[in-house]
Protein backbone atom coordinates (compact mmCIF):
# COMPACT_ATOMS: atom_id res chain seq x y z
CA UNK A 1 0.00 0.00 0.00
CA UNK A 2 1.33 3.43 -0.94
CA UNK A 3 1.26 6.06 1.81
CA UNK A 4 0.39 9.56 0.59
CA UNK A 5 -0.23 12.84 2.37
CA UNK A 6 -2.84 14.05 3.05
CA UNK A 7 -4.14 10.54 3.71
CA UNK A 8 -7.39 10.99 1.82
CA UNK A 9 -8.07 13.59 -0.87
CA UNK A 10 -11.82 14.21 -1.16
CA UNK A 11 -12.85 15.81 -4.46
CA UNK A 12 -16.34 17.02 -5.26
CA UNK A 13 -17.63 16.93 -8.84
CA UNK A 14 -20.78 19.03 -9.01
CA UNK A 15 -21.47 18.11 -12.65
CA UNK A 16 -24.36 20.20 -14.09
CA UNK A 17 -25.56 21.38 -10.70
CA UNK A 18 -25.10 24.67 -8.90
CA UNK A 19 -26.20 28.28 -9.17
CA UNK A 20 -24.87 31.26 -7.24
CA UNK A 21 -27.27 30.38 -4.44
CA UNK A 22 -25.05 27.35 -3.76
CA UNK A 23 -21.94 29.42 -2.99
CA UNK A 24 -22.56 29.32 0.80
CA UNK A 25 -22.09 25.54 0.65
CA UNK A 26 -18.61 26.06 -0.76
CA UNK A 27 -17.90 28.75 1.82
CA UNK A 28 -18.87 26.31 4.57
CA UNK A 29 -16.52 23.69 3.14
CA UNK A 30 -13.68 26.21 3.14
CA UNK A 31 -14.52 27.34 6.67
CA UNK A 32 -14.16 23.76 7.92
CA UNK A 33 -10.41 24.17 7.75
CA UNK A 34 -9.90 20.76 6.16
CA UNK A 35 -6.93 20.86 3.85
CA UNK A 36 -7.85 17.80 1.79
CA UNK A 37 -11.02 19.01 0.05
CA UNK A 38 -11.22 20.04 -3.62
CA UNK A 39 -14.39 20.96 -5.55
CA UNK A 40 -15.15 21.24 -9.27
CA UNK A 41 -18.33 23.33 -9.70
CA UNK A 42 -19.75 24.20 -13.14
CA UNK A 43 -17.68 26.59 -15.24
CA UNK A 44 -20.11 29.43 -14.51
CA UNK A 45 -19.28 29.34 -10.79
CA UNK A 46 -15.49 28.98 -10.86
CA UNK A 47 -14.56 32.64 -10.38
CA UNK A 48 -17.32 33.20 -7.82
CA UNK A 49 -16.36 30.03 -5.98
CA UNK A 50 -12.72 31.10 -5.74
CA UNK A 51 -13.87 34.37 -4.16
CA UNK A 52 -16.48 32.80 -1.86
CA UNK A 53 -14.34 29.92 -0.59
CA UNK A 54 -10.77 31.12 0.01
CA UNK A 55 -8.41 28.25 0.65
CA UNK A 56 -10.63 25.65 -1.01
CA UNK A 57 -9.03 24.47 -4.28
CA UNK A 58 -11.55 24.99 -7.08
CA UNK A 59 -11.30 23.15 -10.38
CA UNK A 60 -12.93 22.60 -13.74
CA UNK A 61 -14.84 19.55 -14.91
CA UNK A 62 -13.22 19.46 -18.36
CA UNK A 63 -11.00 21.45 -20.68
CA UNK A 64 -10.17 21.60 -24.36
CA UNK A 65 -6.77 20.45 -25.57
CA UNK A 66 -6.15 23.66 -27.53
CA UNK A 67 -5.07 26.89 -25.87
CA UNK A 68 -7.42 28.95 -28.06
CA UNK A 69 -9.23 28.79 -31.37
CA UNK A 70 -12.56 28.31 -33.14
CA UNK A 71 -14.05 25.87 -30.65
CA UNK A 72 -17.47 27.24 -29.80
CA UNK A 73 -18.69 26.32 -26.33
CA UNK A 74 -15.34 24.87 -25.20
CA UNK A 75 -13.09 26.07 -22.39
CA UNK A 76 -9.29 26.04 -22.58
CA UNK A 77 -7.13 24.99 -19.64
CA UNK A 78 -5.51 28.43 -19.61
CA UNK A 79 -8.98 29.96 -19.26
CA UNK A 80 -9.65 27.78 -16.21
CA UNK A 81 -6.38 28.86 -14.68
CA UNK A 82 -7.17 32.49 -15.48
CA UNK A 83 -10.49 32.10 -13.63
CA UNK A 84 -8.66 30.85 -10.55
CA UNK A 85 -8.99 27.09 -11.02
CA UNK A 86 -6.21 24.92 -9.63
CA UNK A 87 -7.10 21.56 -11.14
CA UNK A 88 -9.23 19.94 -13.83
CA UNK A 89 -11.04 16.63 -14.25
CA UNK A 90 -10.45 14.93 -17.61
CA UNK A 91 -11.79 11.71 -19.09
CA UNK A 92 -14.88 11.34 -16.93
CA UNK A 93 -17.03 8.51 -18.27
CA UNK A 94 -19.91 10.91 -18.87
CA UNK A 95 -17.66 12.97 -21.13
CA UNK A 96 -16.34 9.86 -22.87
CA UNK A 97 -19.88 8.57 -23.47
CA UNK A 98 -21.84 11.77 -24.11
CA UNK A 99 -19.17 13.58 -26.11
CA UNK A 100 -17.36 10.69 -27.76
CA UNK A 101 -14.01 11.46 -26.14
CA UNK A 102 -11.25 8.99 -26.94
CA UNK A 103 -8.25 8.05 -24.82
CA UNK A 104 -6.14 10.20 -27.13
CA UNK A 105 -8.45 13.17 -26.49
CA UNK A 106 -8.12 12.66 -22.75
CA UNK A 107 -4.34 12.48 -22.95
CA UNK A 108 -4.19 15.69 -24.98
CA UNK A 109 -6.37 17.45 -22.41
CA UNK A 110 -4.17 16.25 -19.56
CA UNK A 111 -1.07 17.58 -21.32
CA UNK A 112 -2.74 20.94 -21.99
CA UNK A 113 -3.86 21.20 -18.37
CA UNK A 114 -0.36 20.58 -17.02
CA UNK A 115 1.05 23.14 -19.47
CA UNK A 116 -1.42 25.64 -18.00
CA UNK A 117 -0.24 24.87 -14.48
CA UNK A 118 -3.30 22.87 -13.45
CA UNK A 119 -3.26 19.61 -11.54
CA UNK A 120 -5.07 16.78 -13.37
CA UNK A 121 -7.59 14.20 -12.18
CA UNK A 122 -7.76 11.59 -14.94
CA UNK A 123 -10.80 9.29 -14.82
CA UNK A 124 -10.96 5.65 -15.88
CA UNK A 125 -13.47 2.84 -15.31
CA UNK A 126 -15.26 -0.09 -16.87
CA UNK A 127 -18.91 -0.66 -17.80
CA UNK A 128 -21.06 -3.26 -16.08
CA UNK A 129 -20.93 -5.48 -19.15
CA UNK A 130 -17.15 -5.35 -19.14
CA UNK A 131 -16.97 -6.22 -15.44
CA UNK A 132 -19.40 -9.14 -15.83
CA UNK A 133 -17.32 -10.41 -18.74
CA UNK A 134 -14.15 -10.34 -16.64
CA UNK A 135 -12.75 -7.44 -18.66
CA UNK A 136 -12.49 -4.76 -15.97
CA UNK A 137 -8.71 -4.93 -15.69
CA UNK A 138 -8.25 -5.01 -19.45
CA UNK A 139 -10.47 -1.99 -19.87
CA UNK A 140 -8.73 0.17 -17.29
CA UNK A 141 -5.31 -0.95 -18.56
CA UNK A 142 -6.26 0.14 -22.08
CA UNK A 143 -7.57 3.49 -20.83
CA UNK A 144 -4.39 4.13 -18.88
CA UNK A 145 -2.19 3.16 -21.81
CA UNK A 146 -4.02 5.56 -24.10
CA UNK A 147 -4.71 8.42 -21.68
CA UNK A 148 -1.68 8.85 -19.43
CA UNK A 149 0.55 11.86 -20.09
CA UNK A 150 4.30 11.30 -20.29
CA UNK A 151 4.95 12.73 -16.82
CA UNK A 152 3.14 11.84 -13.58
CA UNK A 153 3.75 15.31 -12.14
CA UNK A 154 0.53 16.83 -10.84
CA UNK A 155 -1.45 13.72 -11.81
CA UNK A 156 -4.18 11.92 -9.87
CA UNK A 157 -6.11 8.92 -11.19
CA UNK A 158 -9.80 8.47 -10.39
CA UNK A 159 -11.17 4.96 -10.78
CA UNK A 160 -14.94 5.13 -11.29
CA UNK A 161 -16.76 1.98 -12.38
CA UNK A 162 -19.36 3.37 -14.75
CA UNK A 163 -22.13 1.18 -13.38
CA UNK A 164 -21.65 2.65 -9.88
CA UNK A 165 -21.87 6.32 -10.82
CA UNK A 166 -25.07 7.81 -9.42
CA UNK A 167 -26.74 4.42 -9.02
CA UNK A 168 -26.23 3.84 -5.31
CA UNK A 169 -24.37 0.63 -6.16
CA UNK A 170 -20.70 0.12 -5.31
CA UNK A 171 -18.16 -2.65 -5.81
CA UNK A 172 -17.28 -4.68 -2.74
CA UNK A 173 -14.35 -3.31 -0.72
CA UNK A 174 -12.36 -6.32 -1.89
CA UNK A 175 -13.09 -5.52 -5.52
CA UNK A 176 -12.06 -1.91 -4.97
CA UNK A 177 -8.78 -3.01 -3.36
CA UNK A 178 -8.07 -5.44 -6.20
CA UNK A 179 -8.63 -2.98 -9.04
CA UNK A 180 -6.73 -0.19 -7.27
CA UNK A 181 -3.84 -2.57 -6.75
CA UNK A 182 -3.92 -3.44 -10.44
CA UNK A 183 -3.97 0.24 -11.40
CA UNK A 184 -0.94 0.77 -9.18
CA UNK A 185 0.99 -1.89 -11.09
CA UNK A 186 0.17 -0.16 -14.39
CA UNK A 187 1.27 3.22 -13.03
CA UNK A 188 4.57 1.75 -11.87
CA UNK A 189 4.99 0.10 -15.28
CA UNK A 190 4.42 3.48 -16.94
CA UNK A 191 6.37 5.75 -14.61
CA UNK A 192 8.75 3.54 -12.64
CA UNK A 193 9.13 4.35 -8.95
CA UNK A 194 7.27 7.65 -9.47
CA UNK A 195 4.15 5.60 -10.18
CA UNK A 196 4.05 4.70 -6.49
CA UNK A 197 3.33 8.32 -5.64
CA UNK A 198 0.38 8.88 -8.00
CA UNK A 199 -2.77 9.11 -5.93
CA UNK A 200 -5.68 6.85 -6.95
CA UNK A 201 -9.17 8.02 -5.97
CA UNK A 202 -12.27 5.84 -5.87
CA UNK A 203 -15.50 7.25 -7.28
CA UNK A 204 -19.03 5.91 -7.70
CA UNK A 205 -21.85 6.38 -5.17
CA UNK A 206 -19.53 7.42 -2.35
CA UNK A 207 -21.52 8.69 0.63
CA UNK A 208 -20.98 9.19 4.36
CA UNK A 209 -22.31 5.71 5.13
CA UNK A 210 -19.75 3.82 3.01
CA UNK A 211 -16.82 6.23 2.93
CA UNK A 212 -14.81 4.74 5.80
CA UNK A 213 -14.93 1.22 4.38
CA UNK A 214 -14.17 2.19 0.79
CA UNK A 215 -11.43 4.67 1.64
CA UNK A 216 -9.79 2.28 4.07
CA UNK A 217 -8.75 -0.09 1.29
CA UNK A 218 -5.13 -0.37 0.11
CA UNK A 219 -4.09 2.09 -2.57
CA UNK A 220 -7.30 4.12 -2.21
CA UNK A 221 -5.98 7.62 -1.73
CA UNK A 222 -9.31 9.40 -1.55
CA UNK A 223 -12.63 9.80 -3.31
CA UNK A 224 -14.21 11.55 -6.28
CA UNK A 225 -17.70 12.39 -5.02
CA UNK A 226 -20.73 13.35 -7.09
CA UNK A 227 -24.12 14.12 -5.58
CA UNK A 228 -22.94 13.86 -1.98
CA UNK A 229 -20.58 16.79 -2.57
CA UNK A 230 -23.37 19.28 -3.28
CA UNK A 231 -23.89 20.15 0.38
CA UNK A 232 -21.27 20.91 2.98
CA UNK A 233 -22.97 18.61 5.50
CA UNK A 234 -22.67 15.44 3.42
CA UNK A 235 -19.30 16.33 1.87
CA UNK A 236 -17.72 17.08 5.23
CA UNK A 237 -19.22 13.88 6.66
CA UNK A 238 -17.40 11.90 3.97
CA UNK A 239 -14.18 13.74 4.77
CA UNK A 240 -14.65 13.02 8.48
CA UNK A 241 -15.16 9.30 7.77
CA UNK A 242 -12.02 9.01 5.67
CA UNK A 243 -8.77 7.68 7.16
CA UNK A 244 -6.57 10.49 8.46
Amino acid sequence: MTQLSPASLIVGNWKMHGLRAALPELAAMAASGRGNLWVAPPFTLISAAVAAAPGLPIGGQDCHHAEKGAHTGCVAAVMLADAGARFVIVGHSERRADNGESDADVRAKAIAARAAGLKVILCIGESEAERLAGQAEGRVAAQLAGSLPESPEGLTIAYEPIWAIGTGRTPTPGDVAAIHGFIRTRLVAAYGAAGQDVRILYGGSVKPENAAELLGQPDVGGALVGGASLTAASFLAIAAAAPQ
